[in-house]
């Protein structure tokens, strides 16, 4: 019989706090580090990181190929001898080894021994993106999550709600267990409105003396509106802290304290967040590598410029990320003195896609994916076209299709529902006659079709 692990024997936490100082540890000490101890660090970390990744097959097939040796690493700079990799070459990956692809570092059956969770991205079509977190990744990641939110305000003993989606994604869980487990506060897990009613959600924070909503930026106006409407001043409410993606300009001047921007995704948590001077995101980098590359070439930039974000994660033992170019436009900044002390390395906030991928309320949505969605409803003709736009504080979405039907009344609705079926959030949807897209599309004037216009 296989010897069972449970999560406090599979975890070093002694080692675990050692080499990633919790919050407000992390910030009396590794966050002042120089550059000389920062560098050391993540060169030590890279070798070992290079290492474990070549045990993994789409690793160490991918590295063969480019004829990169992971033992070759010698400085930080010679992490740009390995290939990049993007969310195709994972597609491709779970295609040709379903369902979890060959770029997991442990597999299902080592769960007894190695506890684990699963989570997915995308999928907005087809097979979603798997992601095996062993109990040290998400012990490191929500450690990693909780830096982020106490430098945003949030400190032990508050009362959080947490307003995220709870879903095959792991937002909502890494939040819960970021304030949990490692800054001991008071958690109220409502999920979304449509789990736990907005007005009940404001009454809530009311009564408990919430410090902090954790959700969207756009979720968290709505409670704003829905807080005036019970006759209430946002700015009353008595919040602390605002660690929401959104409107920054909007969110300051609706609750009346500082929003401060922070960076992060699915596959590696959280990676970079703003201090209260607001002049850059700080890396930690004690548990990433930065890059940023030519969103056509791949080919590292200089300092200032703009281009997609490359990440290399030091910290896991399961999923290794390593060269993974997100396709997320960002700015990294040269090495230097923050007025807050710190000497970590800062980047630019989130400055969109690479390619076309939108975020609809935390939802990753492809065009092209909503595109196969929509014109596959009987009765749709395959010509359609995708918008993305901002009303009042929320991006929204619409889907434009065409029909041969003289009532289009049960299309539209038809199109409105296999899209919230697949997605999980509602999208507006039109309905043309044939020809009505031409000049949306270029049908006619252009060699390829154009299916998407970002008016955001």
């Amino acid at each position: 019989m296989t010897e069972l692990r449970r999560v406090r024997e599979a975890v070093d936490y002694d080692k675990l706090e050692q080499l990633y100082p919790p919050a407000p540890e992390y910030f009396e000490g590794a966050w002042l580090d120089d550059p000389a101890t920062i560098e050391a660090k993540q060169l030590e970390r890279l070798k070992a990181r290079a290492t474990e990744a070549a045990k993994v097959p789409f690793f160490a097939n991918r590295w063969s190929e480019a004829g990169f040796d992971p033992d070759a690493i010698k400085t930080l700079a010679d992490l740009t001898n390995a290939p990049t990799y993007t969310v195709d070459d994972i597609r491709a990956s779970i295609e040709a080894n379903p369902p979890f692809g060959d770029y997991q570092g442990v597999s299902v059956d080592d769960a007894a021994t190695q506890p684990m969770r699963l989570f997915t991205s995308g999928g907005t079509t087809g097979r979603s993106r798997p992601t095996l977190y062993t109990a040290w990744d998400r012990e490191v990641g929500a450690l990693l999550t909780a830096r982020a939110l106490y430098l945003q305000g949030i400190r032990p003993g508050d009362v959080v709600i947490n307003a995220w989606a709870y879903s095959t994604h792991n937002g909502a869980h890494i939040m819960d267990e970021a304030v949990y487990k490692w800054l001991n506060c008071v958690v109220i897990s409502t999920g979304t409105g449509n789990v736990t009613p907005s007005k009940k959600q404001v009454e809530l924070a009311i009564e408990y003396g919430a410090k902090a909503i954790l959700t969207t930026g756009d979720y968290l106006l709505h409670l704003a509106d829905v807080a005036r409407e019970m006759g209430h001043d946002p700015k009353d409410l008595g919040l602390t802290a605002l660690p929401n993606i959104g409107d920054t300009e909007t969110l300051e001047a609706t609750f009346g304290i500082p929003v401060l921007q922070s960076y992060g995704f699915h596959e590696v948590q959280w990676v970079a967040v703003e201090c209260p001077e607001k002049d850059g995101l700080h890396i930690f980098e004690d548990a990433f590598v930065v890059e940023i590359v030519d969103v056509e070439t791949g080919e590292p930039l200089p300092d200032g410029e703009q281009g997609a974000i490359v990440i290399t994660e030091l910290y896991k033992t399961g999923s290794p990320q390593f060269r993974y170019n997100i396709m997320d436009l960002s700015t990294l900044y040269p090495r230097e003195q923050c007025a807050c002390g710190s000497w970590l390395r800062k980047m630019a906030p989130f400055a969109g896609r690479g390619d076309n991928m939108v975020k609809l309320r935390g939802v990753n949505v492809w065009p092209e994916a909503l595109g196969a969605i929509a014109t596959a409803v009987p009765g749709v003709t395959d010509d359609y076209f995708v918008r993305a736009y901002r009303t009042g504080n929320r991006d929204e979405i619409t889907v434009s299709v065409v029909s041969e039907q003289a009532d289009t009344a049960d299309v539209q609705a038809a199109v409105a529902k296999a899209l919230h079926d697949a997605v999980g959030v509602k999208m507006g949807v039109e309905v043309g006659a044939p020809g009505s897209l031409d000049l949306s599309t270029g049908f006619g004037t252009v060699a390829k079709l154009v299916r998407f216009r970002d008016d955001r």
